[in-house]
């Protein structure tokens, strides 16, 4: 089971380009990093440790696409991914999460994606299990029938051999010590079962309920208090044993067979996957495939002399460097050396700059990417082009309630000026101004769309114009409301 990434840069553009407008030397250089992830693992072992990940610093206004990069890197990639704020952060010694706590998260993302890969390749394994289940459920008593009529089978071919080689003379019929009846019962009783695995099957018996019982634990892997060496990992733990110990492990619950089916697969899916091997192959993943995503790296920056603003934010960035550096960080599934994870930093730095960031974690981010402010023009694109596209989205939404949006051309280039005149009146917050914008244009329609079934509402520029005219005119009313 290898964890392969096999787009090419152009491809990896190709598909980001589905979400997201321009900002086309930030996915290059994304695009770059991944393919460069499977290049290394074809090296030789002799010189694979050697070739270091280039890590990316990506600089650019807020509302540009960063976080959209990578939340869409996440989804296409096959490699544990994960996002964090810088923000969350604090120096050790201070109240809040340890900036090792990323690699026990990242680790919990491989662990969490190899197992359910396992899974679905058992899941086919899984049904005729769980089929017995539930008609043990359904059946109570009626495997167990079945069981011991085999045994007695079993123990009467072993007896008839026995006798053959003494010579002795079995009596049969009548002279049975086996009461009359009880054969014709159990043969009843498992045509019965069969009959419900017939109805099982037709899914007739959906709606039936029965009593289950639910592990809450399913699927957590073994306790291990101290294993992780983070407060969260031990408070985790100390819950686990608290549940064990006042018997809250199991809890029995009344449920549709649909839904017992649902309980009872991941049960016995669960059961079926090794844990370790499990371990094992995502620790190899997040070492040689892990990314990590550091959004809101400026806010840890020290800009100038304005220390003592928040907790120690040096601290924070020197606590991060080691781990970008590469060190073992120990986790609840073993320890993980983090030299080869690649690590994309982003932020807006519009008070700090990157060189207020301290020298030693400026150079762990040999590549810089700045990524442009939109304008009107990547404003349209936004609202039309992209894979569920904004408009799309409204479109789809109103499209419950029976109500046909038409949006105009001319409608969308007001609204894609306006967008732009007030980022630049007031802060510049990219593309989410257009979420504003669409908002306050459809609120009395998002607000009435019930009274508006079966219609078609056009929206044009006059429309937008209406809506917005009397916001966009004053200033102090775009400030608040856009």
């Amino acid at each position: 089971m290898e964890n392969k990434i096999d787009l090419t840069p152009k491809q990896i553009v190709e598909k980001l380009d589905q979400y997201i407008i321009g900002q086309g030397k930030a996915k290059r250089a994304v695009a770059v990093a991944l393919r460069n992830r499977t290049r290394r693992l074809k090296l030789d072992e002799s010189i694979r440790d050697e070739v270091a990940p280039k890590n990316i610093l990506m600089i650019g206004p807020t509302g540009c696409g960063k976080t959209e990069i990578a939340r869409r890197l996440a989804k296409l990639c096959n490699a544990p991914f994960l996002k964090i704020e810088a923000t969350k952060y604090t120096e050790v010694g201070y109240v809040g999460r340890d900036v090792e706590s990323m690699v026990r998260d990242l680790m919990a993302v491989g662990y969490k994606d190899v197992k359910a890969e396992m899974e679905e390749q058992l899941r086919e394994k899984s049904v005729s299990v769980v089929e017995e289940k539930l008609l043990d459920l359904l059946l109570p008593g009626s495997r167990k029938k079945d069981s011991e009529k085999k045994s007695d089978l079993t123990d009467f071919a072993s007896t008839l051999s026995a006798a053959a080689g003494s010579g002795d003379v079995i009596v049969l019929g009548d002279g049975s010590s086996e009461p009359k009846g009880q054969e014709n019962t159990s043969d009843a009783e498992l045509s019965t079962r069969e009959k419900f695995r017939k109805m099982l099957h037709e899914g007739k018996l959906e709606d039936r309920e029965v009593e289950v019982t639910v592990n809450r634990n399913q699927g957590m892997p073994s306790m291990e208090i101290i294993a992780g060496g983070s407060l969260d990992d031990l408070q985790s733990s100390m819950q686990n044993l608290a549940g064990m110990l006042n018997g809250g492990r199991h809890k029995r619950r009344t449920v549709s067979v649909k839904e017992a089916r649902k309980i009872l697969t991941e049960e016995t899916l669960d059961s079926m996957v090794d844990n370790d091997k499990v371990a094992d192959i995502a620790r190899d993943r997040v070492e040689n495939s892990g990314i990590i995503f550091i959004d809101e790296i400026d806010k840890i920056a020290v800009h100038g002399e304005s220390q003592g603003q928040s907790v120690s934010r040096e601290g924070v960035q020197r606590d991060i460097l080691p781990i970008v550096e590469g060190c073992n960080v120990n986790t609840k599934f073993g320890v993980i050396n983090t030299t080869h994870i690649l690590f994309i930093a982003a932020g807006a730095f519009s008070v700090a700059a990157p060189s207020d960031l301290i020298p030693e974690l400026q150079g762990r981010f040999p590549l810089r990417v700045e990524l442009e402010s939109l304008g009107c023009e990547d404003f349209k694109r936004i609202l039309k082009e992209p894979k569920n596209s904004l408009i799309m989205q409204y479109s789809a939404l109103l499209g419950t309630e029976n109500v046909t949006l038409d949006i105009t051309e001319d409608a969308i280039e007001r609204m894609s000026v306006i967008a732009e005149e007030v980022n630049s009146k007031a802060e510049n917050i990219g593309a989410r101004r257009l979420h504003t914008i669409m908002e306050k244009v459809l609120d009395e329609i998002n607000f009435s769309a019930d009274e508006h079934a079966g219609e078609t509402i056009r929206i044009d520029a006059d429309y937008v114009n209406r809506s917005l005219g009397d916001i966009v005119q004053s200033q102090d009313l775009s400030r608040y409301i856009l």
